[in-house]
């Protein structure tokens, strides 16, 4: 048994405390997010993706399932907060390719927010995991949009995003431990 920073109890398989695999990206960040809210050195949150509820099914009152819904409107980033009197704001994406992340996978109106919010003085970025080589990566708002408007090609190379992102290191209680590197690379 593994007690976790937020006192529930979770049985762990051995072999799986030595990889990541199973773990989503977004899973990792809200237990870090979760941590860092306990220790008292952030406030950091998913947004919610707006939706409206169309149907919804009551096989019995304590078991509603919404059957059908849409999205009122494009969503902007996945997580913003507040860091040492910073505003942040980022997007998280998983990648399983070997040899590039794919711009198909970020959505132009994230691309517009992210710019925005840039132009305000906000701390931006995107976390990146690539899957296959069970490394995260933080990846500069702005040096990953310079790439994105010039390049001629409709992917970020691996080589690139080595070269140019911030390796994020995995612990125990803060899988996605990015705050330590926005400290490093934002200077906070």
């Amino acid at each position: 048994m593994v007690n976790y920073p937020n006192k529930r109890n979770t049985y762990h398989k051995a072999a799986a405390s030595q990889s990541r695999r199973g773990m989503s990206l977004e899973e990792d960040i809200n237990t870090s997010n979760e941590f860092y809210l306990k220790e008292d050195s952030a406030v950091i949150h998913k947004k919610p993706t707006p939706v409206t509820i169309v149907k919804v099914d009551y096989p019995k009152r304590s078991a509603a399932k919404i059957t059908e819904a849409y999205f009122k409107l494009p969503s902007t980033t996945d997580y913003n907060g507040i860091y040492k009197g910073r505003y942040l704001d980022f997007e998280a994406k998983e990648c399983v390719s070997l040899t590039a992340f794919p711009f198909s996978s970020i959505h132009e109106h994230q691309i517009r927010h992210l710019e925005s919010v840039l132009r305000h003085g906000a701390v931006a970025f995107l976390i990146l995991r690539m899957t296959s080589y069970e490394q995260d990566y933080l990846i500069k708002a702005e040096d990953f949009l310079n790439f994105y408007k010039t390049a001629k090609r409709k992917s970020l190379p691996y080589s690139w995003i080595q070269e140019n992102g911030h390796p994020i290191p995995f612990r125990y209680q803060k899988p996605c431990d990015y705050l330590r590197v926005v400290d490093e690379v934002f200077g906070l």
